[in-house]
């Protein structure tokens, strides 16, 4: 199904908000590294050439994306949750807590804000959406923002520990990498409280 990506933006507008953020997060599901999160502003009334959800892009379309986001957004933060946050505060509640975070360490202060299926409570003008990179430009900018800057880590983090593969997997439970998590044991970037990771060190 085709979105129309401007339409929670147009109508925002119209109820005269001006500054509109997108937030969404990047790494919920992998057994190793960091959650990163991005909330973004970006001006009303302009069309993107590249800005989708960034699961629908390719790595050279993401960062052609990514340029558009930097050029144009009106303002930009990122928060990440650690290994360690994520196992002591579990991934919802770290998702959460980054997502508020983020928001509120926007360089301008929103007035309305469009998160991605998450409900919190502690905002106040919001609207949680489901499958919110696809249905919102906002959101989907901040999509892109967060898968590219945990990319990067997990490319970094390959270097450290290049038996997992991360360059390839980014730390998402694939065959392989459930395989070399097997045959290495788990590193400090690995999720200790994640079933597949926390089975190992019960053995």
């Amino acid at each position: 199904m085709k979105y129309d990506m401007y339409k929670y933006e147009r109508e925002l507008g119209k109820r005269g908000y001006e500054f509109i953020c997108g937030v969404d997060e990047s790494g919920r599901g992998p057994l190793a590294g960091p959650l990163f999160v991005a909330a973004v502003i970006l001006p009303l009334g302009k069309k993107y050439k590249y800005i989708n959800d960034s699961k629908l892009l390719n790595e050279k379309k993401r960062k052609l994306a990514y340029e558009e986001v930097v050029t144009n957004a009106l303002s930009i933060s990122v928060s990440v949750a650690t290994v360690d946050e994520i196992d002591k505060y579990n991934i919802y509640q770290s998702t959460k807590m980054k997502m508020i975070d983020s928001i509120k360490t926007l360089e301008i202060k929103p007035d309305f804000v469009l998160i991605d299926a998450m409900n919190i409570e502690e905002i106040q003008n919001k609207l949680s959406l489901i499958k919110g990179d696809r249905r919102s430009i906002s959101i989907a900018a901040a999509s892109v923002v967060a898968k590219v800057k945990r990319d990067e880590y997990m490319l970094q983090l390959d270097e450290k520990y290049p038996m997992y593969n991360f360059q390839k997997n980014k730390g998402y439970p694939t065959k392989q990498h459930k395989m070399l998590l097997k045959q290495f044991g788990p590193c400090n970037e690995h999720r200790k409280s994640f079933k597949p990771v926390k089975d190992l060190l019960l053995k």
